[in-house]
């Protein structure tokens, strides 16, 4: 048996030698404490992962023990020993966190025994807090890589929004995290230990959406042929991310609502209603708002979905988080190809910074991946970079703006209107490409044009 920390406090001397004497041959490693004090001293310093306290000390009782344990948020075991005529006490202890009880005299094969269950119930603590921890570093809102002002205000609005069970919907690009963000907050949320659940109403047949989301009974159509729950019910008491939510059907979206609103899923073929405790998180690289008005999504469903509206940058609005992000897929794809002593030259992270990154995230990780499998020496350079990332000319700081500025000031607000209009009339009226031309994302561009009192169907293109 490996040895394991034991702390023994008792103010007799004949059974801290006894139970250091019977534990150590069972392999284990004890330590001795006289007073409660002394065993709170060496708790706080060295936190055994076991204490086998008497209840009854001169100084500090093993209830104050207890306490104390609390208090600091020790994670230890606590064995209580008392006598035959304290057992109420032994059993205020237990609703204290104690483990278990032993009575004098000591039967020590029953102690044995208790030691063993203890010692196995905190490897399983252990594991548990391992877990969580490993989740932590996985699915925490740190695990978002990036330092821009444009995602620290999301992040700082989905840590805020996790601890309320209000629905949240996601608008980004494909590749910004969409997916990562949903479970940071369902990772930080009071639902935690419940199911996540996702489903991408995009990927699925519009036939099949409902009995995917809602289940069916047994012969409700073609190949029913039994009972199913659907995605919701699987997601009782957790979180369903309704990934591309955009794409769920008209005739689906009622459903949907109703869930929303009255907790109430019918599977597909039944008439009976059943309700589900169920918190909707939903994402979208689509204007929801503007299918609203296309008569392509429901108004009454966007409302509901967008309580609290978070929008994901694409990297092309936070290129000062590109060279940090670019090092941590790196750093990432050297463990999983096992090819730690690959190095990757400044040049080529500051090259990154000029791409447009159409795929965002999950580009640069493609691209990030590709180059690392593909290199033939120690060090990735330019010369490994891809061809659509070679033809981006590297800018010249040193280039002027080609822009004059008259002597007597200039309007701000002018020359922005400005721009948006020159751009749309090199981009054919093509609102897509303007926006691409002025390095911003279409929402951006569609944003400024309604600021400036631009229609966007004012003679352009969507």
């Amino acid at each position: 048996m490996a040895s394991e920390a034991i702390l023994i406090v008792d103010d007799d001397s004949s059974v801290r030698r006894v139970l250091q004497m019977q534990l150590s041959e069972a392999g284990y490693r004890v330590e001795l404490a006289a007073t409660g004090a002394e065993a709170n001293r060496i708790l706080i310093e060295r936190r055994p992962k076991l204490v086998i306290t008497d209840l009854r000390m001169p100084d500090l009782d093993g209830i104050d023990l207890l306490r104390s344990i609390s208090d600091n948020e020790i994670q230890t075991t606590v064995i209580i020993i008392t006598a035959f005529g304290s057992i109420e006490t032994a059993v205020q202890a237990m609703r204290l966190g104690a483990y278990d009880y032993i009575t004098k005299p000591i039967d020590y094969e029953a102690l044995l025994l208790a030691v063993h269950r203890a010692m196995e119930r905190q490897d399983l603590i252990d594991e548990v807090r391992n877990l969580r921890s490993a989740l932590d570093r996985r699915y925490g809102f740190e695990n978002i890589i990036g330092h821009s002002k444009s995602l620290l205000r999301v992040l700082d609005m989905a840590s805020r929004v996790a601890q309320h069970d209000t629905t949240v919907l996601i608008n980004g690009e494909t590749g910004t995290g969409k997916e990562l963000l949903a479970r940071a907050i369902h990772h930080n949320s009071r639902r935690r230990s419940q199911p996540f659940v996702t489903i991408n109403c995009g990927a699925i047949p519009r036939e099949l959406i409902e009995a995917e989301l809602f289940g069916f009974v047994r012969g409700s159509f073609t190949g029913a042929h039994a009972n199913k729950p659907g995605k919701v019910e699987m997601a009782e008491g957790g979180i369903l991310f309704l990934d591309e939510i955009g794409e769920l059907p008209l005739e689906s979206q009622v459903k949907l609502l109703r869930l929303i609103q009255h907790g109430e899923v019918e599977r597909v073929g039944s008439t009976g209603k059943k309700i589900i405790n169920v918190r909707i998180v939903a994402a979208t690289h689509r204007n929801l708002s503007a299918m609203v008005e296309d008569g392509a999504f429901r108004e009454d469903l966007f409302y509901r979905l967008a309580v609290v509206p978070l929008y994901l940058p694409p990297l092309r609005e936070r290129r000062e988080d590109i060279p940090e992000l670019a090092e941590h897929l790196f750093r990432k794809a050297k463990e999983r190809h096992d090819m730690q002593n690959l190095r990757i030259a400044p040049p080529v992270i500051a090259h990154f910074s000029t791409y447009r990154w159409p795929g965002n995230i999950r580009e640069l990780e493609n691209v990030v991946e590709r180059m690392l499998v593909l290199s033939n020496g120690e060090q990735i350079t330019e010369d490994d970079l891809p061809d659509e990332l070679r033809r981006v000319a590297r800018p010249n700081p040193t280039t002027p703006l080609l822009l004059e500025l008259p002597d007597v000031g200039i309007s701000l607000e002018a020359v922005e209107r400005e721009l948006l209009l020159r751009a749309l009339e090199k981009a054919g009226g093509n609102q897509t490409q303007a926006a691409r031309y002025l390095d911003i994302s279409r929402r951006t561009f569609i944003y400024r044009m309604e600021k400036h009192g631009l229609r966007q169907d004012e003679g352009f293109q969507s």
